[in-house]
């Protein structure tokens, strides 16, 4: 059925329309069919829709027929507004995460619906060039709500704080994976399977899968136990927190609504939470930014106190970071990199800052190798070791910031033959030199960075893997104008 608010809507608008197109104003046509003017208002704002014989007076003010008055049918200048309405955008979109009602959109789209179609087709037309999906639009919304709130749940960090005092949890202690499976499975009623999964060849980037109907958690064989941690510890917040509406399987994603896109990133936070504590992480952070230099075992040690997950570790930086030390601007990147193919891909990013970059990009350019995190992801496959971690200060071309980056190297512990590397940035400030005491070591690389080779406008640089061609095609239209404008001068 279609809902009462379209009609209305849509209604309203066409009645907008055909006024303007006649140059009445509502004053106008209130004179010439006897209704208020505050009512003609409801109507065209798609608040109020007329009985019949107000109808046919409005057609015959007009000067159109009833039935092309109550068609649905919209002319191409109305048309994109039609189609979002009637596709139920609107209710998919997060408005209430961001302190905004529906009705609000609806009161812009009445106001001027032609400047609203004009944009609504522009970002259509944009979506369709980057070629932007649904899921990428949720995904995009959620990180926008992560970067409003400093990516600090309050909430959340309490209620790990109520379910660990509820259970007997000593969050000073490194939790066990026993200690987890055994919650899910003797209050939960969770049967733990770990062999179904690896059965079929097109599950294996598959870790879990949870049959609600059953309670029967799937975990791949393949999962290490930093893995299995905290797949057990989002199962543990789904049912702490009693959420339904949910994802099902880890880490391949397929939802529906971005009720579930969201409520996965709170059984993550939770997770999170649970596995690395707050007021522990907090105390090591204190001692480690004590350090006069930054040494790199020591920061790897002071992740494996937490977890054997690198990305877990850093993604809590991001939540602790913000809030306990006030170190507001920051960004997080995760890079995957298979030296065969020799791509690097930047496959998550979020920017708890007033910039954004480094960011990603939609046109497959090379990303800065000077970054520690893409040299981290280059020197890995090369060594003997598991991981790397290294640190520096990077400084970018086009900007005055400086940022401190922590990153760490590993094998991707869902794809064969790959690598990824996760790169925390904290920008320098005052208040992170005096926060941070090894930001003042001089032992410390610092190096000029770009983005990507593409956009970089640094001359001699070793590391450059392709030709800066934006910086050369911006160089070239600025001569360009400069041309112009002299003969602008000469003729004049």
């Amino acid at each position: 059925m279609i809902e009462e608010e379209y009609i209305r809507l849509i209604f309203g608008l066409k009645m907008r329309q055909i006024r303007n197109e006649k140059d009445l104003s509502l004053f106008g046509l209130a004179k010439k069919t006897g209704l208020s003017k505050s009512y003609l208002n409801e109507i065209e704002k798609g608040k109020k829709y007329p009985k019949r014989d107000k109808i046919l007076l409005l057609a015959e003010a007009l000067d159109t027929n009833y039935d092309d008055l109550v068609s649905l049918k919209l002319d191409k200048n109305l048309a994109p507004i039609g189609e979002i309405l009637q596709s139920k955008i609107l209710k998919e979109i997060p408005l209430d995460i961001f302190g905004i009602r529906e009705s609000d959109l609806i009161d812009i789209i009445a106001d001027a619906p032609l400047k609203v179609n004009a944009f609504i087709t522009t970002l259509f037309e944009i979506a369709k060039n980057y070629n932007l999906t649904r899921e990428s639009f949720f995904l995009a919304a959620l990180r926008s709500y992560q970067e409003a709130h400093d990516n600090y749940f309050e909430v959340y960090e309490q209620q790990v704080e109520q379910f660990a005092k509820a259970y007997s949890i000593d969050l000073n202690q490194k939790l066990e994976v026993n200690d987890l499976e055994e919650i899910l499975i003797e209050e939960y009623g969770y049967t733990i399977n770990n062999e179904e999964l690896t059965q079929h060849r097109e599950l294996d980037k598959l870790r879990s899968v949870f049959v609600p109907s059953s309670k029967t958690l799937l975990v791949s064989s393949e999962s290490d136990t930093s893995q299995r941690m905290f797949i057990y510890a989002k199962e543990i917040a789904y049912n702490y927190l009693q959420i339904t509406d949910r994802l099902y399987t880890f880490s391949w994603i397929q939802f529906e609504r971005f009720d579930q896109v969201f409520n996965n990133f709170v059984a993550s936070y939770f997770a999170g939470a649970l596995l690395i504590p707050k007021k522990r992480l907090v105390q090591s952070l204190k001692s480690f930014f004590n350090q006069p230099h930054f040494q790199a075992d020591a920061f790897e040690a002071l992740v494996a106190n937490f977890t054997d997950s690198p990305e877990t570790f850093y993604q809590r930086l991001t939540n602790i970071l913000p809030h306990d030390f006030n170190l507001k601007n920051l960004f997080f990147l995760r890079f995957r990199y298979k030296p065969e193919r020799g791509a690097i891909q930047l496959t998550k990013e979020l920017h708890i800052t007033n910039s954004l970059d480094p960011h990603g990009n939609e046109h497959n350019e090379h990303y800065c190798r000077r970054w520690v995190s893409i040299r981290n992801l280059q020197v890995l496959p090369e060594s003997e070791l598991t991981q790397l971690s290294d640190a520096q200060i990077s400084s970018y071309t086009h900007t005055e910031n400086e940022y401190l980056v922590l990153s760490t190297a590993t094998k991707d512990p869902f794809r064969s033959g790959y690598y990824r590397s996760i790169a925390l940035g904290i920008m320098v400030s005052p208040l992170a030199v005096q926060t941070i005491k090894f930001l003042k070591s001089e032992h410390l690389v610092r190096r000029t960075v770009g983005i990507t080779c593409e956009s970089c406008s640094l001359q001699a640089c070793e590391e450059r893997v392709a030709p800066a061609y934006k910086i050369e095609r911006d160089e070239r239209y600025a001569r360009t104008g400069q041309v112009v404008q002299s003969l602008f001068e000469k003729y004049k």
